[in-house]
């Protein structure tokens, strides 16, 4: 009976090794078809545009969390605009791990505010959003930016040469938030991304009426781009972005050198 229940375990575990579905299950979230696709891709580079509690931040933190326990010293990295909101997608994942700790996978050995370490070597670090304090890491397995779409861009460039050596994966999860930065970039213009849009209108979570009631509450301007994941021009931009990008032409020297 024991041994029989020991190899029931061991190839639960190893089922979930392979499908972080499985885990999700087992911790009480049922995922949308979307966010199972997620968790079963082994794309290297994603970006999940997507509603205001469409479930891209608790998508994520399963894969984070899923990540540490079955890689051994892995490092995941959570990084947003400020620490709190870093924090915030770490309580999620938290509460992931709280759900299917077992004696059977990785223990804490350590946790706080600001991360935590497993037993089997791998690291959760929670980061703020600053330039200057996010240098030094490497062999980062896993770097999930939340909120992307308000992170500067000079952090962006910073982080990811961490990807470099370790060949880990990258997550950008946001709303829009204007026709700019790297996240409004990456989506329009990058390649060998996998690329999800998900609007309010696709969640099944997501009231109708109350929806409408949103719309009128906060404008078309906020609700285009929080519920219809669209990159709509910045409020203080006095001029389009097609219009901008018209009268650029490739064939006119820049002026003292480019600068």
């Amino acid at each position: 009976m024991i041994q029989a229940a020991k190899r029931a375990i061991e190839r639960r575990l190893e089922s979930e090794r392979s499908d972080a579905c499985l885990m999700s299950r087992r911790a009480g979230i049922i995922t949308d078809a979307w966010q199972s696709d997620l968790l079963r891709s082994d794309a290297k580079q994603m970006i999940l545009l997507c509603s205001r509690q469409s479930g891209k931040s608790t998508v994520t933190s399963i894969l984070g969390l899923h990540t540490a326990l079955y890689k051994p010293d892995s490092l995941i990295l959570l990084l947003s605009p400020s620490l709190r909101q870093s924090q915030e997608l770490f309580r999620k994942l938290q509460d992931v791990y709280s759900a299917v700790e077992s004696p059977n996978l990785p223990q804490a050995t350590q946790e706080s505010a600001l991360g935590m370490g497993l037993s089997n070597g791998a690291r959760i670090v929670v980061l703020p959003g600053k330039e200057a304090t996010v240098r030094g890491f490497s062999g980062v397995s896993l770097l999930i930016i939340d909120e992307a779409s308000r992170v500067e861009d000079a952090l962006y460039q910073s982080v990811r040469p961490m990807l470099a050596v370790s060949g880990g994966r990258i997550i950008l999860l946001s709303t829009p938030f204007g026709k700019r930065g790297f996240f409004y970039n990456e989506w329009t213009d990058g390649e060998d991304w996998r690329k999800v849009k998900i609007t309010a209108d696709e969640c099944p979570r997501i009231d109708k009426e109350w929806l409408e009631r949103e719309r009128q509450m906060i404008g078309d301007w906020w609700f285009q781009q929080e519920y219809q994941c669209e990159f709509v021009e910045t409020s203080d931009q006095f001029f389009n972005y097609e219009d901008i990008e018209k009268a650029v032409d490739p064939d006119v020297e820049p002026l003292f050198g480019g600068y």
